[in-house]
């Protein structure tokens, strides 16, 4: 009996060092594979600190110019800024925009494994970003996925003035519909904590949190006046898709577009990312969209604040026709 308790032990201790591993290898980039990353590319990241409450907030700037109107881009959990890496490499975008991808409080090199639960907080600590960044004081763009986006929201609702976009893919904002599993429990525990990597302790307090975070922010969504562009996959199978519903509901007083995409799960950008540039670099409020969305399969597209000239089935992975330059023939320009 005795042995086979100690062999027991040893097999579950082994099984969390394994996942462990598993799970650092799948979610952390060391210095040396990103150096070996852009060893050959043109634009390289610049890697920056920013003092904010005491904390140190990690970012990396991938830019041709400084001059160029910020893109923030903001993770979910776990995450790091490289995890819009397949972005912030694009040399369309950083012809465009001056790329700031964040690790957020908790998360990379932002005090890694200290957590921040409030929303409010982990929103000022990218402002402060924003205003050691925004030298040519340009409306900014905001990208947030998943946990990211309601960090991007309260920073567009709260800011307005500084603001020309806002972005969320895959957002996780409805409190009513956190998404909990049969072993996000045992996750919480501290005997699982303690075998598990430190990124994968943080978003689980955060997601222990989430709720709370996102009933304080309920009334605050009529107050976005902002553009913005609400992105999910019908295949999600992390995030409810009921966030879509719940930011139709909500989101009422701004122009805004609402999309979800068929065959798509939860990371969009990675999956979907033709979709998300153009979405980012369009000025028309989507009013040519179906210039550059698919006709194949279809997908759910919803507006308000403006008439669009649409086609109403449409999906996504298309790009525009270009010219010989390699820009769009219309008005969606790279």
């Amino acid at each position: 009996m005795k042995k086979f308790l100690v062999i027991s032990v040893l097999f579950i201790v082994s099984v969390f060092l394994f996942s462990r591993c598993y799970m650092l290898n799948r979610y952390i980039y060391t210095d040396a594979e990103l150096e070996e990353h852009y060893q050959n590319l043109a634009v390289k990241p610049c890697y920056k600190d920013c003092q904010f409450l005491q904390r140190q907030t990690h970012y990396a700037v991938l830019s041709k110019s400084d001059t160029l109107p910020l893109l923030v881009m903001i993770h979910g959990a776990p995450g790091a800024w490289y995890g819009y890496m397949n972005l912030t490499d694009d040399s369309t975008l950083q012809k465009h925009f001056k790329i700031i991808a964040i690790d957020r409080l908790g998360y990379g090199k932002s005090g890694y494994g200290k957590e921040e639960l409030s929303v409010q907080v982990q929103a000022l600590a990218v402002k402060n970003i924003i205003d050691k960044e925004n030298t040519h004081h340009k409306k900014v763009y905001l990208l947030g996925r998943s946990y990211g986006a309601p960090i991007a929201a309260w920073l567009a609702i709260n800011y307005p003035q500084n603001v020309e976009k806002l972005m969320m893919v895959s957002p996780v904002i409805d409190p009513d519909k956190e998404k909990f599993y049969w072993f996000s429990d045992i996750g919480n525990s501290s005997l699982v904590q303690w075998a598990l990597p430190d990124l994968l302790n943080v978003a689980t307090k955060e997601k222990f949190s989430h709720q709370k975070e996102m009933k304080l922010m309920v009334s605050q969504w009529k107050r976005l006046y902002v553009p913005t562009y609400v992105i999910t996959g019908d295949d999600d199978m992390i995030a409810d898709t009921a966030n879509y519903s719940f930011a139709k509901r909500h989101i009422v007083n701004c122009p805004a577009v609402f999309m979800k995409l068929k065959h798509t799960g939860h990371v969009v950008t990675k999956e979907q990312p033709e979709i998300v540039k153009q979405l980012l670099l369009d000025n028309t409020c989507c009013q040519q969209i179906s210039e550059f969305i698919d006709k194949d399969l279809p997908s759910e597209i919803t507006y308000h604040g403006f008439s669009p000239a649409i086609d109403k089935t449409l999906t996504a992975g298309k790009i525009p026709n270009a010219d010989s330059q390699g820009n769009p023939a219309d008005s969606h320009k790279q």
